[in-house]
């Protein structure tokens, strides 16, 4: 019989070779997982995305012009029966004003409402105000997210 096997003398260089390619990426990738905890104190807070507006009174008194304009071209008496949808592409702001009352104060003719705003603060509902002036512009009292 005639012994085929070889030797082990080629093992031990091979297991060496492996030994330091699996060192050598154990180096690497360490150094994406070792900086993983620096991330949550290098965030820099100044930047923000023109996306959503920092400024929530810009936006309301943006919304209270539109809904002023929705509400001084609603006939009052026709409100309670059709909502009136209104959106202001300015802010992405959008809501149905749900109801329009008349009243006169002394000479001039105002106008109390309700409305729903959906926006990226989320869904509320406003009471507001608006009179004729005496140049016969509309002008907005209050504009308020009911708490």
């Amino acid at each position: 019989m005639q012994d085929i096997a070889k030797g082990i003398g080629g093992t031990m260089a091979f297991s060496c070779l492996r030994l330091i390619a699996l060192s050598a990426m154990g180096m690497m990738l360490s150094g994406c997982f070792g900086t993983g905890a620096d991330l949550a104190n290098s965030i820099d807070t100044s930047l923000s995305t023109g996306a959503i507006p920092k400024t929530v009174a810009s936006n309301d008194m943006a919304d209270a012009v539109t809904v002023k304009d929705a509400v001084s071209q609603a006939d009052p008496a026709s409100v309670s029966g059709a909502p009136i949808p209104w959106a202001n592409s300015a802010s992405g702001s959008a809501g149905v004003i749900e109801r329009v009352e008349e009243r006169r104060d002394g000479a001039r003719v105002c106008r109390s409402f309700t409305t729903t705003r959906h926006s990226y603060q989320g869904i509320a509902k406003f009471d507001g105000d608006t009179c004729l002036d005496g140049n016969g512009v509309w002008v907005v009292n209050s504009f308020s997210a009911r708490s």
